[in-house]
């Protein structure tokens, strides 16, 4: 094929399909199977649209934040899904992903090659309002799942309170009144026994 700019972006569209085959440890609620990452993609889009008003940042910009979402979990593709309790194979996770956003993005012509590392790596800093947002719903989504299925993932791997709450702290920092309600039901679903304390 030609290095054409629209040859170069087809085959980053193409190349990123491979994120439906990604699949993470949370379970969806209906059939309880395991959620693949551009499932998880599209659920966190759309609770940025539907959560937006509670972002700690008044006028949060939802674009950069919905971009932010749309590309944070294409790193995968080359890196693999690190369950979120996984601390041997989070030793090595932003050196993995790094160098698979270095490929993935590098794909693309170089002014979007350019703006798409940017939003990856504002996420990972989690410094500006919109990044620390996109965090909290990142961090929400599985959390919620969780609770949906009665702790399935979290039983299945032995995940005590006290690490789903230090693990999901920082929604606060983009979304507090989402990490009060996050936090009671945290707090149910330990009363329901789906997560040991």
């Amino acid at each position: 094929m030609e290095n054409t700019r629209l040859a170069r972006q087809i085959r980053f569209i193409i190349e990123v399909d491979k994120l439906k085959d990604i699949f993470r440890q949370t379970l969806v609620t209906g059939s309880r199977r395991h959620e693949n990452d551009a499932e998880h993609s599209w659920h966190l889009c759309l609770m940025v649209l539907v959560l937006a008003e509670h972002a700690n940042t008044p006028h949060v910009d939802v674009l950069r934040v919905l971009k932010m979402l749309l590309i944070h979990d294409i790193v995968e593709i080359d890196a693999g899904d690190t369950f979120a309790y996984d601390t041997a194979r989070m030793a090595d996770q932003h050196e993995r992903e790094a160098r698979a956003a270095d490929r993935l993005f590098g794909l693309l012509p170089p002014d979007q090659c350019a703006e798409f590392r940017a939003l990856w790596d504002e996420f990972e800093a989690r410094a500006t309002p919109e990044a620390k947002f996109a965090a909290a719903m990142d961090r929400f989504q599985p959390m919620l799942l969780n609770c949906l299925t009665e702790g399935a993932a979290w039983r299945m791997h032995g995940i005590t309170s006290d690490r789903v709450i230090a693990r999901n702290r920082h929604i606060e920092d983009g979304a507090a009144e989402v990490w009060t309600y996050a936090a009671a039901m945290i707090a149910q679903a330990v009363k329901a026994g789906h997560l040991p304390q």
